[in-house]
């Protein structure tokens, strides 16, 4: 028996596929609308998922979405929305995209994030703290995960939204809200945090209690355009995202302190779309021994969520390709040939990532030892100077190059979920930020064999253990899918990209 979980209608929209055998569930695919439409953040399902979805299933059994579209319409009623209040229900949204649909089963909106994280860990015991924008009416939620039960501990509610916040201030300062929070995290590098830090903690935040809940002064989504207009240069704008960045910081910590306070576990899983904020993920490991966060914590990720929250089952973790298969043989030779004679290149092979990183199957490569190499990537990639990049490196090399979270505890990190300090950023400086953080991605043979192999051939010929990886597309638009996405990437924007033969 096959069964699908999907998320959309807001943004990110995608769709999971399980195999149900007895008590078993196993995932079989997980993909992202928008690799298919090519709209970036797409928020509807297309003939394209669907398709390839049919590849790895029969018509569907069951049927789950990702939130209770009743009550998130009761919300919406509150804050005056009322245009999205005949927004169409998802089961008939889903019959017209599908048929025959089966009956759909709607789960809620934290849950689904709680379970995507907790029903793909290792843990049998663990605490799962879930921050994001908002679901139904859920800004933050505390969970507890024992065997296959989760039971909620704590949560708060719309108007206070730590990520609404957060999107607010990414709008205050240019960008777009709920796509370029990340640019906002990148920028804080080249701010001073501590000039607007206390003023921003003064105008938006009522004092912590020793309660998790963090209060707002004010409902901020409708932005915060009107905030200090009379800081409005590029500096002003870094240091605004510097100290936004150095007051989510204390936020997270106050959490992950609340959550250890109210769950005895050395185990935390972090999930919502506050956990791709990879600075402040790293501060979790000064609390807890090991920390989980699934490779897509967003809205997306709970296409897995919403079947997972409803079965209440560990599912055995495959990994993050779970997408669109680009058939054949990885091309080694080729990716280092490129390496080899330009430092740059690109490669789309295999299945594609589930999630927003690009982990070496739609990825662009190079050198990270080129002192031209960052400003050669981000101006192919169409994107601001101050954009770092990430490394991937032999598991079994992070060790030396990286420092250890908290000085001991180890930067295993396939998912580049975490910042950590280069101890030699001289020597590689296309994949160090400005303070010499790096988000790490580590590659074990065992997750990635094919990624592991190329790494194991161009360390053999260069002495380097490591590559820079970023993400197969040009700023604004979704990542490289298809074999047909890249062969029209190389020819429009002059980068061969490597394929399987």
């Amino acid at each position: 028996m096959h069964v699908w979980g999907w998320s959309g209608m807001s943004h990110d929209a995608s769709l999971a596929v399980f195999e149900k055998q007895g008590s078993e569930l196993d995932l079989l695919f997980a993909a992202h609308s928008e690799r298919y439409s090519r709209v970036k953040n797409d928020k509807h399902l297309n003939t394209g998922i669907i398709l390839d979805a049919l590849n790895y299933s029969d018509t569907p059994s069951k049927l789950y979405y990702y939130e209770k579209s009743r009550l998130k319409k009761t919300r919406q009623l509150y804050a005056g929305q009322f245009r999205l209040l005949n927004k169409e229900h998802p089961q008939s949204y889903f019959s017209k995209v599908y048929s025959p649909t089966p009956r759909m089963k709607s789960m809620s909106h934290h849950h689904s994030h709680a379970a995507a994280g907790y029903y793909t860990s290792k843990f049998r015991d663990a605490a799962v703290l879930c921050i994001d924008s908002i679901g139904e009416w859920e800004t933050l939620s505390i969970w507890h995960g024992n065997d296959t039960k989760l039971t909620k501990q704590f949560s708060q509610w719309y108007p206070n939204s730590v990520g609404i916040w957060y999107s607010a201030m990414t709008q205050r300062i240019g960008l777009k809200p709920q796509e370029h929070e990340y640019i906002l995290m990148g920028m804080a590098a080249v701010g001073d945090p501590e000039k607007h830090k206390a003023r921003i903690m003064e105008d938006f935040l009522y004092p912590f209690t020793a309660e998790p809940y963090i209060r707002f002064k004010r409902n901020l989504h409708r932005g915060c355009r009107d905030w200090a207009p009379e800081l409005n240069t590029p500096q002003d704008y870094a240091d605004i995202a510097a100290g936004v960045q150095a007051v989510y910081e204390i936020i997270f910590e106050k959490l992950v302190q609340s959550t250890l306070s109210m769950i005895d576990s050395k185990n935390i899983v972090i999930m919502g779309g506050c956990a791709l904020n990879c600075v402040a993920n790293s501060i979790a490991n000064k609390y807890y021994d090991n920390v989980w966060i699934m490779p897509n914590p967003g809205d997306a990720g709970s296409s897995i969520g919403a079947v997972l929250a409803h079965y209440k089952t560990f599912v055995n973790w495959p990994g993050a390709y779970l997408g669109h298969n680009i058939e054949g043989k990885y091309p080694v030779a080729c990716v280092m040939s490129a390496l080899l004679e330009d430092k740059i290149t690109a490669v789309a092979a295999g299945r594609a990532e589930f999630g927003p990183r690009a982990l070496g199957h739609r990825s662009i490569l190079a050198d990270p030892r080129g002192d031209d190499v960052k400003d050669r990537v981000n101006k192919l990639k169409q994107r601001e100077s101050f954009r770092p990049f990430a490394p991937m490196i032999l598991e079994e090399y992070a060790d030396e190059y990286f420092e250890h979270y908290n000085g001991t505890q180890s930067v295993i990190n396939p998912y580049m979920q975490m910042t950590v300090r280069c101890k030699r950023p001289d020597l590689f400086p296309a994949i160090v930020h400005y303070d010499n953080s790096s988000r790490l991605q580590t590659v074990s043979k065992a997750d990635c064999p094919d990624v592991y192999n190329l790494l194991k051939q161009w360390h053999k010929h260069t002495g380097c253990p490591m590559l820079l990886n970023t993400s197969l597309n040009i700023k604004g638009e979704p990542l490289v899918n298809t074999r047909q996405d890249a062969e029209r990437w190389t020819e429009q924007y002059g980068v061969k990209i490597c394929l399987p033969k």
